[in-house]
């Protein structure tokens, strides 16, 4: 990329930083000019099996029914949940990329999908214990774990967790951004 002025041409080149930067002394004054560098979206995509109710100890049978529904149901109901994990980050000039996906994929199994497939959320999932184990409290819950382990295997030291994205069905999802 070219940053033009009228009395100067800068090529501008990619850095491993965020930011491309520029300082220059020009008539008497002195200016800095940065370039934010390409960002780059990584998504991988796990899969796993579990059950869970939808149940607030504090409230009555009926009150659970009445806000939860079916999905209150005391022998509990499962699902087949797709997770979507998505880091963003610079690729790097050695690489042509900002992180590894077979060691995102090694992170996520280990971290999260061994502890939940083919679990009951409400009673075998540690870092669930306490909670509701709605789609949005598990996906906090997963955020936790990930987000503080992503820089360490990126290629982009920089590379943060950008969103997670929990499928419980075909039609209901969300989204978590931290």
């Amino acid at each position: 990329m070219i940053f033009c002025s009228e009395n100067f041409l800068l090529p501008l080149q990619p850095s491993q930083n965020q930011f491309a930067s520029i300082n220059l002394y020009w008539l008497g004054f002195f200016v800095s000019f940065q370039k934010l560098a390409k960002m780059v979206y990584v998504c991988r995509k796990e899969h796993f099996n579990a059950a869970h109710r939808l149940y607030n100890p504090a409230w009555s049978k009926e009150k659970n029914e009445e806000v939860f529904g079916i999905c209150s149901n005391e022998y509990f109901h499962g699902h087949n949940f797709e997770l979507i994990v998505t880091v963003k980050g610079t690729p790097c000039a050695d690489t042509g990329c900002v992180i590894d996906l077979k060691k995102l994929s090694q992170l996520i199994r280990k971290e999260v999908i061994e502890k939940l497939d083919h679990r009951n959320i409400n009673v075998e999932v540690d870092f669930m214990q306490g909670k509701i184990p709605s789609c949005e409290n598990l996906v906090m819950a997963i955020w936790d774990i990930l987000a503080p382990k992503i820089a360490e295997i990126a290629y982009d030291k920089n590379a943060q967790l950008h969103k997670i994205e929990l499928w419980e069905t075909k039609n209901n999802f969300v989204e978590y951004y931290g």
